[in-house]
């Protein structure tokens, strides 16, 4: 009985990790298509804000990056094999554990993330998640046999490597970013057209053989494509190879300026090209080096294991250099590149990294904070302070004054819509691709996202585009995404290391059913992109408007905006409206609790659609301006009195029902039924007219309300007369009825505002 069992067993559990390798390998697709329909935007971003080229042909260019950077990303699987954990010491089911552990939670992670509108890297996830499942199980290891030891388990000497590697790059990569374009815009001013060729030729020469080096010398350098005799050629002539490509490189710079191509445009699309490379050379492994592991690992046993259990199999294959087919990559690679081409993430380039990083004003995205208020205040005090004394010494002050005559923002050269000139989108692209290129090669998984983020930043503030009025909210953004960055890890490295032994103590059940939980995460992922998408509207308008330098453009998407921005707020008064008498008529606190919710959201999107809506007015000739702008302020300030109004409204009405106490009484509400309808009915017509734009019942629409405000007065008379006379054991339901109806009353006049404003503001 037993000789049939065991077999009989053994083939179960085969199809069980069968089972599991599977699932790990579909997830790898979706990552695949979710991490580069989020990640594309860190090697599109400066060549589409610098608007070097037409969309098509940036993704043609980072296509070919992409492909050739695919196929070179075999040494870095090994990151997942043996970087972490030392899998010789782990039997066949625990490393699968890890690994689906690892999938499992990077999902949920990144949903979780998502939800909370939080910074996130796939890079960092990863590398925290597996050490946080490779870290528990090591526990147990070393609980049942105290021979082993951590350095027995965890290639804690590597791991150390790759995570200071991946923070250190934060700050190296910002302060390369400000050294290196502030010296480039000493050299080539805003008005670059006008410096001569040779140094431009120069200028892209450099750039061309510092990703040479990197790219070809250092990455083909060391690809097993190349045979030996070609790589021992290169290693031992680089100095004279990379002379060579400075040379030839330099001169073929000049040539093409004598053809009429902008030189810099030219870095830009080669720039784009090598980050693209880096990318899919350096985090390829996020997405699929998991599940390739995993597979491998399958293999392994299913081939060499001879009956011996998974428990008691040793994965010391795994200690081997990862020998990926190329077929993988290849593939990896042209779903990488189908996710670009058809994913709307993908297509919508102009994300956070442009918008703190552009030129003239635009959205500030993030907050203000304590910190940056710090950071900004010490900056401008100590700037202030060298001024003064540079001001006391001849020599410095004419220094500081030709330097400042480099950074004349007056004569900035943009291309139609740009965020940013083409000089400060090449150093982005140059820079980034040298850094995570070098961490390819050390095979230090760098995060993207980040390295070109922070480099942006450093640009950007080199370039003097973080003004005082912007500083604090930039540098804000950053900080955000730093702070992301750390918790990032500490919640991928506690939630890896819970479900690790979540399915080492639950077994096969719990596995299975966090599987089941991963896949009803990503259908509620999807559905919720689908609404972000159509969120995103509003979006689109204002980044067109900030991108358009046609008056005419920006007045018919800035009068657009404004109707439909303030038809909402109408529709939105009037659904909170009917939320507070429903939640005290019926007494249901949950409803007033979720009326309060919405009213703080809509507060703070207000002040941010206020914002936007100013920028977008100032791009208008100054005629247009003054006729509009004093209807503009008295709509929007009707808007938010709306929130004000229906603020105080709520909060005696919500303690009120919060305290149980004595609800309206029959009289009240048969009172206050049919004005709460005329009140529903006015705000929907204001609404109605206002979102299509016609005003022919303007004047009967303010007759109306004139007309129901006197009801109001007359109803709210006699309650106080009613109140006076009345015993007082439903006072304080009485108050709260009192503080209804003056509150109605002040809607109606925002109302009338609201739609005179709107009206005057399309008119004149």
């Amino acid at each position: 009985m037993c000789f049939t069992f065991a077999p009989h067993k053994t083939r179960n559990m085969e199809t069980i990790y069968l089972l599991i390798v599977v699932f790990l390998l579909c997830l790898a697709v979706f990552d695949l298509f979710v991490g580069v329909s989020n990640d594309a935007v860190n090697f599109l971003q400066s060549a589409i804000g610098a608007k070097v080229a037409t969309f098509k042909v940036v993704l043609i260019v980072a296509s070919l990056g992409v492909l050739l950077g695919a196929t070179m990303s075999s040494g870095m699987m090994d990151v997942t094999r043996h970087g972490i954990m030392l899998p010789s010491h782990f039997s066949y089911h625990e490393v699968m554990i890890v690994f689906l552990a690892v999938m499992v939670t990077d999902v949920i992670v990144l949903d979780m993330f998502n939800s909370l509108g939080m910074p996130t890297s796939t890079t960092v996830s990863l590398v925290f998640e597996l050490l946080g499942g490779a870290f528990v199980l090591a526990m147990l290891k070393m609980h049942s046999d105290p021979s082993l030891a951590f350095s027995d388990l965890l290639n804690t000497d590597k791991a150390l490597s790759v995570i200071i590697a991946i923070f250190v790059s934060v700050a190296v990569a910002f302060f390369f970013g400000v050294v290196v374009q502030w010296i480039s815009r000493v050299i080539f001013t805003f008005n670059y057209s006008r410096i001569s060729h040779i140094a431009t030729a120069l200028f892209g020469g450099v750039a061309f053989t510092a990703l040479s080096y990197f790219i070809f010398l250092k990455g083909l350098g060391k690809s097993p494509y190349i045979s030996a005799d070609v790589r021992d050629f290169m290693q031992a002539n680089i100095t004279w190879l990379l002379c060579a490509t400075f040379v030839v490189s330099s001169i073929a710079m000049l040539l093409v300026q004598l053809v009429k191509v902008n030189v810099f445009k030219f870095v830009v699309l080669m720039g784009t090209f090598a980050l693209a490379m880096a990318f899919a050379g350096n985090d390829l492994v996020n997405f699929i080096g998991v599940p390739l592991a995993g597979l491998d690992s399958y293999l392994d046993f299913t081939t060499n294991a001879q009956g011996v259990s998974a428990d008691s199999y040793l994965m010391t294959s795994l200690m081997e250099n990862a020998k990926t087919p190329p077929f993988y990559l290849l593939l990896a690679g042209v779903i990488m590149i189908i996710a670009m081409a058809t994913s709307k993430k993908a297509q919508n380039v102009i994300k956070t990294s442009v918008d703190l990083s552009r030129q003239d004003e635009g959205d500030e995205m993030f907050g203000s904070s304590l910190a940056a208020r710090s950071i900004v205040r010490f900056c401008q005090e100590t700037a202030d302070r060298c001024s003064s004394v540079a001001s006391h010494v001849p020599v410095l002050g004419k220094v500081a004054v030709w330097v400042d005559s480099r950074f004349n923002k007056q004569a900035v050269v943009l291309d139609n819509g740009a965020a940013f000139d083409v000089v400060r989108a090449a150093v982005n692209l140059v820079l980034a691709s040298l850094l995570i290129t070098v961490g390819t090669n050390l095979k230090l998984p760098l995060s993207t996202t980040y390295v070109t983020f922070m480099v942006a930043m450093g640009s950007s503030l080199a370039d003097r585009a973080w003004s005082r009025e912007s500083a604090v909210f930039r540098v804000t953004g950053v900080i955000s995404v730093i702070g992301g960055w750390f918790i990032t890890a500490g919640v991928a490295f506690a939630a890896c290391g819970i479900v690790a032994l979540a399915m080492s103590f639950g077994g096969l059940a719990v596995q299975f059913a966090f599987i089941a939980l991963v896949v009803f995460l990503l259908f509620r992922s999807n559905k919720a992109s689908k609404k972000s998408a159509e969120a995103g509207a509003n979006e689109d308008v204002f980044r067109l408007m900030m991108r358009s330098r046609d008056p005419e453009i920006v007045w018919d998407l800035l009068s657009k905006n404004v109707a439909e921005v303030q038809a909402s707020m109408a529709q939105f008064a009037d659904s909170c409206f009917q939320g507070i008498e429903e939640g005290l008529v019926d007494n249901r606190p949950s409803l007033l609790r979720h009326v309060r919710r919405d009213l703080s959201k809509k507060r703070d999107m207000l002040k941010k659609i206020r914002r936007r809506q100013i920028l977008a007015l100032r791009k208008l000739p100054a005629d247009i301006v003054i006729e509009r702008n004093t209807w503009f302020h008295v709509g929007i300030n009707a808007s938010m009195q709306y929130i004000y109004c229906l603020t105080r409204m709520l909060e005696p009405v919500k303690e009120h029902v919060d305290n149980n106490f004595t609800p309206l009484s029959k009289e009240m509400v048969d009172e206050f039924k049919p004005v709460k309808e005329k009140i529903e009915a006015l705000l929907k017509t204001t609404a109605d007219s206002i979102s299509q734009r016609s005003f022919d019942n303007y004047r009967q629409t303010l007759k109306e309300a004139d007309k129901l405000k006197d009801e109001l007065s007359v109803v709210r008379k006699r309650h106080i007369d009613r109140m006076q006379t009345s015993n007082t054991q439903n006072l304080q339901a009485g108050l709260v009825y009192l503080n209804l109806l003056q509150e109605s009353q002040q809607l109606l006049s925002n109302m009338r505002h609201q739609l005179r404003a709107v009206k005057k503001f399309e008119e004149n």
